[in-house]
């Protein structure tokens, strides 16, 4: 991509950090700690899960999807952060930018199809105990999780490739990091079949996954309240709000910054904070909530701990 005929490529400039020059060091390592925390958490989960055979269940292999994806949502914000924090240099290639934005739409409607199919699990496996097996066979879950990437990736690049056509009139970017509401300010023709497409997957995504979980979960309390067993009962409530908490932040954390692009009344440092908030906050939080907090999982991760101490 180039601006006004220039042979030289198109070089956008994100709004500052406005980081004073004595906090740039802390700055740099606390971002650097945040993410390799991150990563570590998040890849503790998936390969604990992949190397023991007694986890290769559909709860957990969908399970898995969840800290793939938060290491890719981090690795979208992270490096390219921790550079203009270093650097202070907030300039970033038009295609980087592009990169970028396509990787966080990538991570965040995927939060949801995986938050979504994970509902569907939990709908199954309380209210159709004796089906489940049946149900969520091998060969169903492959499906399950073939479909929804694939679905998903279909949507995210038909909404990236509608920008390709349009030039660029302006290289300011009034936001922390790249993604598509936030591209279509720099355009110069009419964006009207962008916006249109972009409002399609909000309502498509919010409301499939607002359908789905509101289905499953009035249904899964019904059950939890007709079940005697108050043993099941709470375990199911303690599994299930927590997925709800989960789902409900993220809801409100991205659908804030996806709307507000298109109303002049929200002050842009609120908008600016949400979309940084939804790239770190999950990533950081859901392996301690999905990974941690689950007894299977961390009775897996102690014992491989306990078994590298021993023979150190």
């Amino acid at each position: 991509m180039y601006l006004n005929g220039s042979i030289f490529p198109l070089v956008l400039t994100l709004h500052s950090l406005e980081i004073p020059q004595t906090s740039i060091y802390p700055a740099f390592m606390l971002g650097m700690t945040t993410y390799l925390f991150i990563l570590l958490c998040n890849l503790t989960i998936v390969v604990t899960i992949c190397l023991n055979r007694n986890l290769h269940k559909p709860m957990y292999i969908l399970l898995l999807n969840m800290p793939i994806n938060d290491a890719m949502g981090a690795t979208s914000l992270f490096p390219q952060l921790l550079y203009s924090i270093w650097s202070q240099d907030r300039s970033i290639s038009y295609p980087a930018c592009l990169l970028q934005g396509f990787i966080v739409h990538l991570y965040g409607g995927a939060s949801y199809v995986i938050l979504t199919a994970m509902a569907y699990d939990r709908y199954i496996a309380i209210c159709c105990p004796l089906r489940y097996g049946a149900i969520l066979t091998t060969n169903n879950l492959v499906k399950i999780i073939t479909g929804m990437w694939l679905f998903h990736f279909s949507v995210i690049i038909v909404l990236f490739s509608l920008l390709l056509p349009h030039q660029v009139c302006q290289t300011y970017m009034a936001d922390l990091v790249c993604y598509n509401p936030s591209i279509m300010k720099l355009m110069c023709e009419d964006t009207i079949v962008n916006n249109i497409y972009g409002l399609f997957t909000i309502v498509l995504y919010h409301g499939l996954s607002l359908s789905v979980v509101a289905f499953t979960y009035i249904n899964i309390l019904i059950s939890c309240v007709t079940n005697k067993q108050s043993d099941a009962k709470i375990k199911a409530l303690q599994t299930c709000g927590t997925h709800l908490v989960v789902f409900l932040f993220l809801e409100f954390n991205t659908l804030f910054p996806l709307l507000s692009h298109r109303s002049d009344s929200v002050p842009a440092h609120l908008r600016r904070v949400f979309s940084i908030s939804v790239l770190v906050f999950p990533p950081l939080v859901n392996p301690l909530i999905y990974g941690f907090k689950t007894k299977e999982i961390r009775q897996k991760i102690l014992t491989c701990f306990k078994r590298k101490i021993i023979s150190v």
